[in-house]
């Protein structure tokens, strides 16, 4: 602190008065005049601290963030913060037995009052700006203190708590002070209390000298050095350059009998080369004796030690000190003078800044005091709050179809997910049966709505593509052929063909439309938190009329509610539509792979990349091209996506497609048994030739079920030709699951997913949300907005904020008044 803070008294600007004139001030002798000006200054200290006293009583009451100048003394524990706090009231009251210091913070308001010739004491009632009825024995103080630490540590179950007791003392001989008392500083926990006690107790000291209106008052004892000084570090981290702390260094008396030479004492009280040059701590010694004594013995006690040190100083060091530059730094009256001064300028300096935010918080506790009427209007008025209701529910809905159709606001580099993000959130990080790395085009960029629910679309397109017909086996083939052969008929290879590629398609095709169902409903549900973003940044309609729903946690936690539900129908009523669909084209009796046209058809798309419907905006398109191409359709005929048909797979079917001859049969002439040579997908025969061979009588039936036996096992003249056909019926069963996955995605599945999805979103979520919240009873209704014992709480909330509202009102005034004589 600076050398001169203290040692002048700031002039106090007096209103004029009518009933005395500059003339008859005049007319004052100089003494009288002094005196008058000394008392005016002191009245308007006076009205000033006891303002800040009832505004620091609201402030601990109700939980307020002012910025009222404060004192805060903080320090290792046993450096002497309650003898010093003793000192100042002037009077004990063995504050060191409830070691008050160590477990919750103690406000000590300190009011002069010259009628109070015994000390009065009054306690804030906890959560309450009222304070108790006077205390004026010195050991119901104590327990007190005792009691009220107890009580409160045992309620938050902590070994340490922030919340403070304040107390309120009244005497003729304290000066008008208010000082925090923090827990000590301490190493090492107590027996009994947790590990983490000392940090715990760092933590609130901290948090306490951390705002910056608040004076520090650093306790040290005279025993330590400097250098080896454990708390002057952590109050540097509060205050690095000291430029609101003011050291004490306690127990000075202890450290007299070490100086013998001026220098070794003008040094030490200097603290250069460690502290600053304008940093100077103050240095006190108090009486030792910890007798009872009566208060005015106690006072004596503490007058006569300070002028001991000053006469040791002076007479029992050889050339004494430097006593006009630290003489006002040395004693306790010193400092209590210095305290009262500098709290007195500080509360002057502050008046202004503490006018401007009592004024900002009366207006926002009358803001909170109007919404709580409201929502204990509303919790009479059913109509009114249904018609608000209703309006929000149709504006969040609007907000929602605008997502879906494109909308860039709110920003979808905050709210957009990339396609990662996605899958790591939606519980669906990965297609079932797919293991290629799947990145669509835009899977970097952030969307949201519609545009992420294209890129899901998308997405599983390519997944589906990315899976090849798995292998089969020859126990499955011959299970499947000898079944079709023991029914007679001559299409056995190409019909055990078609079932292994229907069963291939059920098998894994299924679990792609159901996580494709999944990835959507992600999407939709997500536009929620969008929705509500959207309606609180636009001046909606209800807004203005009707004020906002934002306060009904209730409403709100149903509306969500009712909003997934919808989209979990939605998502189920889709799983079962693509399965019919599924089911359709994986049916016996569907003609999808034996259709003459569907080669065409299947030609025409497998010539449309994959990207072209889906084309890619990011910036690292360029670079991922090869990266993706497993996930597009081919651009030459050697990387061609699985199971699409391509005029080069045809000239190599060709080929595998030769039947073997059968073997003669009794009953009919030697010829192939059933298959020509022809190209895949020109099988439309198949079906009447099997019903013939059904009516054709045993002979035949027998003659077929030898034919598929060589074929399988090699029997008679089949069995050179055994592998080939294997490969053939697998190849064929490759060709008729390509066809199924064409036909089940391009015409049915797609469009499917997007009429389940978004078409109900557009034309029937209003409906659905408001079938649900708002067609019950008045009194299931108002379930949503009052819950059991709500208006109770409301009601309670009401009276705080109104006793809040008179209170700081009243502060208001106060300051207003004392604006006018600054």
């Amino acid at each position: 602190m600076a050398a001169n803070g203290f040692q002048g008294s700031t002039p106090v600007k007096t209103p004029n008065s009518k009933t005395h004139s500059s003339a008859s001030r005049r007319a004052l002798p100089p003494a009288q005049m002094e005196s008058s000006v000394s008392t005016a200054a002191s009245s308007d200290f006076r009205t000033r601290f006891e303002a800040y006293n009832r505004l620091q009583a609201a402030a601990v009451a109700f939980g307020e963030k002012l910025p009222i100048p404060e004192i805060v003394a903080l320090g290792g524990q046993s450096d002497g913060k309650s003898s010093l706090l003793e000192a100042l009231l002037g009077f004990r009251f063995n504050v060191r037995e409830v070691e008050m210091g160590t477990r919750r913070p103690l406000v000590l308001q300190m009011v002069h009052d010259p009628s109070a010739l015994e000390p009065r004491c009054r306690f804030q009632e906890e959560d309450s700006e009222e304070y108790g009825a006077p205390i004026v024995l010195a050991p119901s103080i104590a327990d007190v203190i005792r009691s009220r630490t107890e009580t409160h540590l045992r309620k938050v179950q902590a070994a340490v708590s922030s919340k403070p007791i304040v107390m309120r003392a009244e005497y003729a001989y304290c000066p008008n002070l208010t000082i925090i008392d923090t827990p000590g500083f301490v190493l090492k926990a107590k027996k009994g209390e947790p590990e983490s006690t000392p940090s715990e107790i760092l933590s609130m000291v901290k948090s306490l000298a951390s705002p910056p209106h608040r004076l520090l008052l650093f306790l040290q004892q005279s025993s330590v050095e400097w250098c080896s000084s454990l708390w002057l570090d952590a109050v540097r981290e509060i205050d690095p350059n000291f430029k609101r702390t003011l050291i004490v260094i306690s127990k000075f008396d202890n450290r007299l009998k070490e100086f013998t030479e001026r220098w070794e004492v003008d040094n030490y009280l200097s603290a250069s080369g460690y502290l600053g040059e304008n940093v100077h701590p103050f240095f006190v010694a108090l009486p030792k004796d910890r007798g009872t004594v009566t208060n005015e013995e106690f006072r004596r006690q503490i007058s006569q030690v300070d002028a001991e040190v000053h006469r040791h100083l002076r007479d029992n060091v050889k050339g004494g000190f430097n006593e006009e530059k630290f003489g006002p730094y040395v004693g306790f009256s010193r400092l209590r003078e210095f305290l009262e001064t500098e709290l007195q300028n500080r509360y002057k300096e502050a008046a202004p800044a503490t006018l401007a935010q009592l004024e900002q918080r009366c207006n926002e506790v009358s803001i909170e005091l109007i919404r709580i009427e409201s929502k204990l209007q509303a919790t009479s008025d059913v109509t009114q709050l249904r018609h608000s209701a209703m309006l929000y529910v149709a504006s969040i809905c609007s907000h929602m179809v605008t997502l879906i159709e494109g909308a860039a606001d709110p920003a979808p580099e905050q709210w957009g997910k990339t396609t990662g993000e996605e899958r790591s959130e939606s519980g669906n990080g990965s297609w079932p049966g797919v293991t290629v790395a799947l990145k669509p085009p835009n899977h970097t960029l952030r969307l949201y709505g519609g545009a992420a629910f294209e890129r899901v679309m998308h997405e599983f397109r390519c997944a589906t593509y990315s899976i090849e017909c798995p292998q089969v086996s020859r126990e499955k083939v011959a299970n499947i052929l000898l079944a079709y052969a023991g029914r007679g008929g001559g299409g056995g290879l190409s019909e055990a063909a078609a079932e292994i590629a229907r069963a291939a398609a059920r098998a894994w095709l299924a679990p792609l439309l159901d996580t494709a169902c999944e990835r959507l409903s992600f999407v939709l549900k997500s536009l929620f938190d969008l929705a509500l973003v959207r309606n609180r940044s636009h001046d909606s309609e209800y807004r203005k009329k009707n004020g906002d729903m934002d306060g009904y946690i209730g409403f709100h936690a149903a509306l969500r509610r009712s909003y997934n539900n919808f989209i979990h129908d939605l998502s189920k009523q889709c799983k079962q539509i693509v399965q019919h669909h599924l089911n359709s084209v994986t049916s016996p009796y569907s003609q999808v792979c034996y259709e003459n046209d569907l080669v065409a058809d299947v030609g025409r798309y497998s010539q449309l990349p994959a990207a072209s419907f889906f084309p890619e905006l990011s910036d690292s398109a360029a670079d991922e091209v090869g990266a993706d191409q497993e996930n597009v359709a081919p651009k030459d005929q050697q990387h061609s996506t699985p199971g699409k048909v391509t005029e080069t797979t045809k000239d190599v079917l060709r080929e595998s497609q030769l039947t073997v001859p059968e073997t003669p049969s009794p009953d009919q002439p030697s010829d192939d048994f059933g298959i020509k040579k022809k190209e895949i997908g020109n099988l439309m025969d198949v079906g009447g030739r099997k019903r013939q061979a059904r009516l054709a009588g045993g002979r035949n039936v027998d003659a077929n079920r030898f034919q598929n036996n060589s074929i399988l096992f090699g029997a008679g003249t089949m069995g050179s030709k055994a592998g080939s056909s294997y490969a053939e019926i697998c190849s064929m069963s490759a060709q008729h699951f390509a066809r199924i996955r064409q036909v089940l995605i391009e015409r049915n599945v797609l469009s499917a997913l997007s009429a389940g999805f978004l078409t109900p979103c557009r034309e029937r979520l209003f409906v659905a949300l408001g079938l649900e919240l708002f067609a019950v009873n008045d009194e299931k209704f108002m379930d949503m907005f009052v819950a059991p014992g709500a208006v109770d709480i409301l009601q309670n909330e009401r009276q705080s904020l109104n006793k809040r509202q008179k209170i700081l009102q009243s502060c208001l005034n106060e300051f207003k008044n004392i604006a006018r004589t600054l």
